[in-house]
C-alpha cells in the first residue's frame, strides 16, 4: 500500500456568523449559522433543499495541537467535578484535539438561498473552512446504538445534577 506524506485540500466554503468562540464553546445546541459555499462549487448544492439534516465535514483551523489522552471537560460547566471525568482517548469524543484537524458535524438544514446554507445546531466557530458536505440519509442512520458505561454514567450524572438530558445521537 502506498503511504501519502501529504494531503491537499481545498476549502468549498466556510461557516458565517456572529457568535465568538466561547459562546459556541458553551452552546450544547450549537449555534444559527450560515454555510457559505464558494461560487464555483454552488452547482454541487443542487438537490439539497429537501433534506432535514447534512453532515458538515470541516477543518478544524484553530486547533493547535493534538493529545491522544483526553478529559471532556465541557462537563465541568454541567455539574461535573474534574476527579468524576475520566481520561479517555481523543477517538473516543469530539475533541478538537486531534491529530489530523478535521471535524465531522451534524446540522439541521434550515434552506438554501443560492450558495447559502442556513442551518442550525453548528458546533463550528465562524470562519471554519469547510471540505465536504453530505446529507444525513436513511443509510447512514443506525438501527441500534450502544455506547460505553463510562459515557451512560457521565449522562446521568449530568441530568442529576444539572437537570439537562443532553442527546445521546
Amino acid at each position: 500500500m502506498e503511504k501519502l506524506e501529504n494531503i491537499i485540500l481545498k476549502p468549498i466554503g466556510y461557516i458565517s456568523h456572529e457568535y465568538s468562540d466561547e459562546e459556541v464553546r458553551n452552546s450544547f445546541n450549537g449555534v444559527n449559522a450560515i454555510a457559505k459555499i464558494l461560487p464555483e462549487y454552488e452547482e454541487g448544492l443542487k438537490g439539497i433543499e429537501g433534506f432535514s439534516h447534512i453532515i458538515l465535514v470541516s477543518y478544524l483551523h484553530k486547533a493547535k495541537e493534538f493529545r491522544l489522552i483526553v478529559k471532556p471537560r465541557r462537563l465541568l460547566k454541567l455539574g461535573i467535578k474534574e476527579e468524576e471525568i475520566p481520561e479517555i482517548g481523543v477517538f473516543s469524543t469530539d475533541s478538537p484535539m486531534r491529530p489530523n484537524s478535521i471535524g465531522i458535524s451534524v446540522v439541521r438544514l434550515i434552506k438554501r438561498n443560492k450558495n447559502e446554507l442556513h442551518i442550525e445546531n453548528c458546533d463550528l466557530f465562524n470562519g471554519t473552512p469547510l471540505l465536504d458536505i453530505k446529507p444525513l440519509t436513511e443509510d447512514k442512520l443506525p438501527e441500534k446504538v450502544t455506547f460505553p458505561d463510562w459515557y451512560i454514567k457521565l449522562l446521568r450524572m449530568v441530568k442529576e445534577r444539572s437537570g439537562i438530558l443532553l442527546r445521546t445521537i
